[in-house]
């Protein structure tokens, strides 16, 4: 047996030297994507129907194009600006050039290896030094040389390539597997479908992120295999490990939470994109926007928010306070612009009814009129200024939107001044400024001379604006850490 054996695997090699060398004995040339590949018209008809209708034909065509196939754009622009060929040469307009390689490779020796080379630099794939067992680019090479095995006939190939694709699919990230779930149900491939479809669902990603990536239909399907599966696990699981399994389940999301913060913490927002893809991570009940506001930059805040997995007016905690509340707090203008940008509502209320420009106008009042903010000992007179505009202005569109005629009591940003407040402050500069006036003092630091006009207004008006800072303190800072330590 041994002997026979040897005996095929010398007769492969022998047929595949006969493609790696070349020119010699050949009696057909291909041409694709602007290279030659020669080859041997009686091997190919032996081994492809496909290409023995193409050569024995009564009418073969100008050239081999395969509609529909998964050519790279790259590809197809090459083989687009490629000279015309040359009489006797057969064009090759929509197959890759290592597709096609990998195709003859099969039909002349019986057997090919589709995973690319390890450590081989590749495209879309910028790991270095990446072994392509279930990389991107390694499954799209997979996909391509199936879509090519189906086109041209090579039923084995096409086998052979589903098989490697079950493997990868095993290790590959979420939105490769659903790559391959869409391919395996246009081509027919049962078992391939069983197993991405199982995956995906397995992914807990909702079904409105499905939907970007899979047809409707498909999401149903995904849908009914979850239930399908959730229901067989009660009737499987004893009620007595119902606790026991809670608090296993709680172990691994404060894992995940875990994970998340230190690819936050190092700005890698593709990670945690990967977690949400992949392991189902919910950011809203991670408090990962929260989180990033107080702790990481800009830039990371605005791609977590790109990512369109996270609610931008997601209360946390008891108080119920939203990423704006925290930006406002810390009085940090590049942050409430970003929450701004990405639709942050400035009127979202906590749970005693505070909003993200009552902080900001709390905290301006005790500037204005005590020349210091509690817990912000290093303020940016410029900074607090921006952040009440901003906020301010956001409040105001969307009150114009909803067609106020007036501005909504909330968004005053000082009580009104009685006729006691003015006489009281006539003798001031400043005591009968209007709100333009006081933030351009505030603007050009004049704090000293705020506080002076201030300061005469009266204790009614100190009154109130400690109620409302009551109110905020009622507000534990770190109130969206209900269940996990920064």
């Amino acid at each position: 047996m041994s002997s026979f054996e040897d005996s095929l695997r010398s007769l492969s090699l022998d047929y595949l030297n006969l493609l790696i060398n070349g020119q010699a004995f050949s009696d057909v040339t291909f041409s694709v994507e602007g290279r030659l590949v020669h080859a041997h018209r009686c091997i190919l008809a032996a081994r492809s129907l496909f290409f023995r209708k193409f050569f024995c034909g009564p009418d073969p065509p100008s050239g081999l194009d395969p509609v529909g196939s998964r050519m790279n754009p790259a590809a197809a622009a090459a083989a687009a600006a490629a000279p015309q060929s040359t009489p006797g040469v057969i064009p090759v307009n929509s197959v890759g050039y290592e597709v096609f390689l990998l195709l003859l490779q099969f039909l002349y020796s019986g057997q090919v290896s589709i995973v690319p080379q390890k450590h081989e630099p590749r495209p879309n794939c910028s790991e270095r030094a990446c072994w392509h067992t279930h990389c991107t680019s390694a499954v799209d090479l997979a996909l391509d040389t199936l879509a090519a095995a189906r086109y041209f006939g090579v039923e084995q190939l096409a086998l052979l390539t589903q098989k490697q694709l079950a493997s990868m699919v095993e290790k590959a990230s979420i939105e490769d597997v659903m790559k391959v779930l869409i391919a395996s149900r246009k081509q027919d491939m049962h078992q391939l479908w069983t197993t991405c479809s199982h995956l995906v669902a397995k992914s807990g990603l909702p079904p409105e992120v499905l939907a970007k990536h899979l047809p409707i239909d498909v999401v149903a399907k995904i849908e009914e295999l979850r239930i399908k599966s959730s229901l067989a696990r009660r009737s499987l699981t004893p009620h007595h490990h119902h606790h026991h399994d809670l608090s296993a389940a709680a172990d691994l999301e404060d894992q995940k939470i875990r994970r998340m913060r230190r690819a936050l913490d190092s700005s890698d927002v593709e990670l945690v994109k990967l977690m949400v893809m992949g392991e189902g991570l919910n950011l809203d009940e991670a408090l990962a926007l929260h989180y990033a506001v107080e702790n990481c930059s800009r830039e990371v805040v605005k791609t977590l928010l790109e990512l369109g997995a996270a609610d931008v007016n997601y209360p946390a905690g008891p108080a119920g306070k939203t990423p704006l509340h925290i930006a406002a707090e810390m009085v940090s203008p590049d942050m409430v612009a970003v929450l701004l940008d990405h639709h942050a509502d400035p009127n979202v209320r906590t749970v005693d009814g505070v909003t993200p420009l009552d902080i900001l106008r709390t905290l301006t009042s005790d500037f204005l009129f005590k020349g210091a903010v509690p817990g912000l000992t290093h303020i940016e007179p410029n900074k607090l200024r921006l952040c009440l505009e901003l906020v301010q202005s956001a409040a105001l569109v969307i009150s114009r939107e909803e067609g106020s005629a007036n501005t909504p009591t909330s968004t005053t940003i000082y009580p009104p001044m009685t006729e006691e407040h003015n006489s009281t402050s006539s003798g001031s500069n400043l005591g009968n400024l209007n709100l333009d006036s006081r933030l351009v003092y505030l603007n050009l630091g004049a704090a000293g001379s705020t506080q002076m006009g201030s300061r005469m207004e009266g204790d009614d008006d100190h009154s109130s604006h400690n109620r409302q800072r009551e109110a905020m303190n009622r507000h534990d800072p770190t109130m969206y850490h209900h269940s996990h330590d920064f």
